[in-house]
């Protein structure tokens, strides 16, 4: 019979495999040209800071910067406690209504950027045939492409069956660059997986938060009304300066709230 400790173990271990304490966090830029690489650099940097507000570690493993200093897209690899059970509502697409610094004419435009919030888990039923991989080395360098390397560290995976494309550029050796790379790809085939499968058992829903598809609108940052609205359940909150320098736990602990409300 299982003892006290041993099942306070189990149920511990479950928990964690539930909600894993790492996550990569991927943020792309969407429509809206150079402003949606700036709001997506914005977005990046944003959770940056609330992983150090909560004492959790973020490394950035690749950054493809565009013209203006923006983010094309970026990866960053936070780990701590809690941390997917907080941020796994962020997934989905991030717009942004304001006048950028280069609108001679004063007009307000519109932009949008995806976040998706992978958990990396210790157990995994995805399986990968070394003949569906596709992998590239070249030189890397720190974020921004400063500190360029004369060895070719920086590791580029793409899965063929999926076209899925990963790279990792952080790390000092090929190495360990390949096993990070490696990482986010299972973690983006496990959420493909449960993606397809979450659409399948919910044609009939009419809310779906946790399985938010980035095609869905789920967030608007109105920086002229000082107002951010989820629209997925309606609730908006102020102080969008604040809230972009990491201060965002009101909305994580709102979105957690309602989550878990849904059966």
């Amino acid at each position: 019979m299982m003892d006290w400790q041993e099942w306070k173990k189990s149920q511990e271990n479950a928990e964690t495999e539930e909600f894993p304490n790492e996550i990569i966090l991927e943020v792309r830029a969407g429509a809206g040209g150079e402003e949606a690489a700036l709001f997506a650099k914005e977005l990046a940097n944003m959770y940056i800071l609330y992983a150090g507000l909560k004492n959790w570690g973020a490394k950035v493993l690749y950054i493809s910067e565009s013209a203006l200093g923006g983010y094309k897209e970026a990866a960053v690899e936070i780990k701590g406690q809690g941390v997917y059970e907080k941020l796994r509502f962020e997934t989905g697409v991030h717009r942004i209504q304001r006048i950028p610094e280069t609108e001679k004419m004063g007009r307000v435009h519109t932009s949008t950027a995806s976040v998706a919030i992978l958990p990396i888990r210790k157990k995994t039923s995805i399986e990968i045939k070394p003949g569906d991989l596709e992998i590239e080395f070249s030189r890397s360098g720190g974020a921004g492409g400063q500190n360029v390397n004369k060895v070719e560290t920086a590791v580029r995976i793409i899965h063929k069956p999926t076209g899925i494309d990963v790279r990792s550029t952080a790390e000092r050796s090929q190495l360990k660059n390949r096993e990070k790379a490696m990482s986010i790809l299972i973690a983006k085939l496990e959420a493909k997986k449960n993606e397809e499968e979450s659409t399948k058992q919910s044609l009939n829903r009419k809310i779906q938060i946790g399985t938010a598809d980035r095609s869905e609108k789920i967030r608007t940052y109105n920086i002229l009304q000082d107002r951010i609205t989820d629209h997925r359940i309606k609730k908006s909150w102020h102080n969008i300066e604040r809230i972009l320098k990491g201060e965002i736990e009101p909305i994580i602990g709102t979105m957690k709230e309602y989550g878990e409300s849904i059966v």
